[in-house]
């Protein structure tokens, strides 16, 4: 079976998810994704020799064409299933990801809460603390995702003293206010807990 993805003009991440939605679709056979940056072509890439797939790269007129062959025969090594992070946490204290660039911190954070979107299983809740909770309040960008990810059983949880000190307790546009006490709760409670 053959399957093209054409992630031309995709920003990252979504070639790496379309491919790996592409590759989740067939049981064996070959997946093209087309893209049109060297970045993207070492992302893919990189992709699929995480899963233990071949992969042979062209670039035909400035596109890549990334080449991933799976096979799927019996006593083959298949790739290791991702750890369950049900027990995850995630706490977001600022509504950009990383230093340096406020502007680039922002595409960061969208992108970022785009992937948690496509990548299961979910964490069991996010906190947002600091300038974390502009992001769930009105006028953020990530709403929909975050929205998302609540539909899925993704406790979310804004700190209610974070919310008073920006003014934006009637801004909330999704989940509950929290306080401190459920925050470390929850943090306590969780095997793994990332820190944004």
């Amino acid at each position: 079976m053959k399957h093209e993805v054409d992630a031309r003009g995709m920003q990252c991440p979504k070639p790496v998810i379309e491919t790996k939605k592409a590759i989740e679709t067939i049981g064996q056979g070959t997946i093209t994704t087309i893209v049109d940056n060297e970045i993207a072509k070492e992302n893919v890439s990189k992709l699929a020799k995480s899963l233990n797939y071949d992969v042979d790269v062209k670039e035909i007129n400035g596109d890549y064409y990334v080449n991933i062959n799976k096979e799927v025969l019996e006593n083959d090594f298949m790739p290791k299933s991702r750890a369950s992070t049900k027990d995850l946490v995630i706490v977001i204290g600022k509504d950009s990801m990383g230093d340096g660039s406020e502007e680039l911190g922002k595409v960061l954070i969208k992108g970022y809460f785009y992937t948690l979107t496509e990548l299961k299983p979910y964490p069991k809740a996010i906190l947002f603390i600091n300038g974390g909770v502009r992001l769930t309040t009105e006028g953020s960008e990530v709403i929909d995702h975050i929205r998302t990810l609540e539909s899925e059983g993704v406790e979310i949880l804004s700190c209610g003293t974070c919310l008073d000190y920006f003014n934006l307790k009637n801004k909330l546009m999704v989940g509950g206010v929290s306080n401190m006490y459920t925050i470390v709760e929850t943090m306590n409670e969780a095997k793994n807990t990332i820190r944004i």
